[in-house]
């Protein structure tokens, strides 16, 4: 009886290291796998997105601008006529350019000639309105035009104010022309022009100064180079 009683405390000793290796030392595989599992890394998702193809506007670099107008004059007291010019400008950045314009009509029969039947108060030659002018432009309003759902024509509306001459009724008159505008560009180096000047002179054709204001109105085709 004693020595089975030895033996079940001698088994229960040995039992104890065996259950302290367990619960302190090792780990189960088990929970090494979980705790892999909770410290990998998410996946990174690459989104696929679809690139549509680009194509840039196409602008001409150049800064100088030329080309040619066609419209009416009217001349203050001598009727409404047909007239031609040009113009040449240097577009000094996106807002601001210098222009030079040129221009020549021919003043028709004045409202005095016409009510009073009296003698032609000029010639033929002194009929005929010469004018040029220097000044600068401002692109007050600069943006786009959209024609149907695929093109856009670059635009802008512009201020004009210049000085020059004019010659008339026999005489070089100084002038002063403001003036206002709308530019369309067809291509990258054809613009078409829409302008209204405002000649502004003094002229003595009845015998007396007068300060006349001389409206017109063109349109133009210019190119750049």
């Amino acid at each position: 009886m004693e020595a089975g009683f030895r033996i079940l405390l001698l088994s229960a000793v040995l039992a104890l290291p065996g259950c302290a290796w367990v619960r302190g030392g090792e780990v189960p595989e088990t929970a090494e796998a979980d705790a892999g599992e909770s410290e990998a890394v998410p996946e990174v998702i690459s989104p696929q997105v679809e690139r549509r193809p680009v194509k840039p506007a196409k602008i001409d670099t150049e800064n100088w601008e030329a080309g040619a107008y066609i419209g009416s004059l009217s001349v203050e007291d001598f009727e409404v006529n047909k007239v031609l010019g040009g113009r040449i400008a240097f577009h000094i950045s996106e807002d601001f350019f210098a222009e030079a314009i040129f221009g020549q009509s021919d003043a028709g029969i004045s409202s005095y000639e016409r009510l009073s039947g009296s003698a032609p108060l000029l010639t033929d030659s002194e009929r005929e309105f010469k004018y040029w002018s220097l000044g600068f432009g401002w692109n007050v309003l600069p943006g786009e035009v959209f024609l149907g759902g695929s093109r856009a024509y670059n635009s802008a509306v512009y201020l004009t104010a210049g000085a020059g001459s004019t010659t008339f009724a026999g005489d070089d008159r100084f002038t002063v022309t403001l003036g206002a505008g709308a530019r369309l560009l067809l291509t990258d180096w054809l613009g078409l022009h829409l302008d209204i000047r405002d000649h502004i002179l003094e002229v003595d054709v009845v015998g007396t100064n007068k300060e006349t204001h001389n409206f017109e109105a063109t349109v133009s085709l210019t190119a750049f180079f």
